[in-house]
């Protein structure tokens, strides 16, 4: 009975074991240690993994040189190259040289990427991206021992225009609506004089603006002014307008250089903005001629995003001032579309005039 018992119960637990459903435990015995799986078994944990950026001033992260285009890219870029190439053998850095389409895609590309790209931006630009994002201007340009520079007023040799009041209803070529000297300080004289220029285009740089005047595009244009040289270098100008432009007895004998570089009136050799003109019209000089010029502006500026490697920074300004210093024909060649013959310090509150002009204009980056 005992046994009968014992073989009914064997028999139900094969019939529950049969009736149940899913995977059923096994059990391994090692020794005293029993493991027990199961059938099923869950996927591995994920892992991910982020790579670090590269380092900036490698090849894969180039410090990004922009320029705004004043003048001709062309220009522009064959000046930048030899500065890449002196900052590269200074610092051991990698820079990439670019000149963005306009002064805003110049801000807008320093405050999209702040901590790899370096600027050199005129004093409006460098306001409003300050203003914008917070660049920080490092150093201003010297020109011909100028740490400043003027907005010059041109028309044609035979206009009837002859001062700034002259210019009401006339139409008027201007760079950029981006530039200090081209259109900011102007704006800023015409509103506090009350004057009001007729019909008025953006003509796409300096260059292009002297030649809208010297075409009879326009009535006027405003472009950048620097002082005439004589052949050794030495300024012409005695801070009057009288001797802004070439006296009216070398005019006539203007004529460009051997080498391109320059236009000589008789030892006279303007430096202003007509002065780029001298390939494409080299009698620029006898058709364009200067009626007006504006107070002092702060020269253009080299300035850094707002989060670039204070190292780095500290490097590539040491670089550019060892370069002007010790090698002054060859960064002269480096900055000859900007004739930028030196650096000096620079800090913000040297700016506040220009800041003052943005303000009382409401300029924004959009105007630009």
């Amino acid at each position: 009975m005992k046994k009968t018992l014992l073989s009914l119960l064997a028999a139900l637990a094969l019939v529950a074991a049969a009736c149940s459903g899913g995977a059923q435990p096994t059990t391994t015995e090692a020794g005293e240690q029993t493991t027990t799986t199961t059938s099923t078994t869950a996927p591995p944990p994920e892992t991910t993994t982020t790579e670090a950026a590269p380092e900036i001033g490698t090849p894969d992260n180039p410090i990004k040189v922009l320029f705004v285009p004043s003048v001709s890219a062309e220009e522009i870029i064959a000046g930048g190259e030899i500065l890449k190439e002196t900052l590269a053998e200074a610092t051991g850095l990698t820079f990439e040289v670019s000149v963005p389409t306009s002064y805003a895609a110049t801000i807008n590309e320093m405050c999209a990427s702040p901590q790899d790209t370096m600027g050199f931006i005129p004093a409006q630009a460098y306001v409003l991206a300050n203003e914008l994002c917070g660049v920080e201007v490092a150093l201003k340009a010297k020109r011909f021992g100028y740490t400043e520079y003027w907005t010059e007023f041109i028309t044609q040799r035979d206009s009837d225009i002859q001062s700034l009041e002259d210019i009401a209803g006339r139409k008027w070529a201007y760079p950029d609506a981006g530039s200090t000297s081209g259109f900011l300080v102007p704006s800023g004289i015409f509103k506090q004089l009350g004057v009001e220029p007729g019909e008025s285009f953006e003509a796409g740089g300096h260059t292009a603006t002297v030649r809208a005047v010297y075409n009879e595009e326009a009535d006027f244009g405003t472009v950048f002014f620097s002082p005439a040289v004589d052949p050794e270098g030495n300024v012409l100008w005695d801070g009057t307008l009288e001797t802004a432009d070439v006296p009216a007895d070398k005019v006539d004998k203007c004529k460009v250089t051997e080498d391109g570089k320059n236009i000589d009136c008789d030892g006279w050799i303007p430096k202003d903005a007509r002065r780029n003109l001298r390939e494409e019209a080299p009698d620029v000089i006898q058709k364009v001629r200067i009626f007006a010029l504006s107070d002092p502006i702060p020269n253009d500026t080299l300035s850094f995003g707002p989060e670039f490697p204070e190292d780095l920074r500290s490097q590539i300004v040491e670089a550019i001032v060892a370069f002007a210093e010790n090698d002054p024909e060859g960064f002269a060649t480096a900055f000859d579309a900007y004739s930028w013959s030196g650096v000096a310090p620079a800090s913000d509150p040297e700016f506040d005039f220009i800041r003052g002009l943005v303000q009382e204009l409401g300029i924004s980056v959009e105007d630009l």
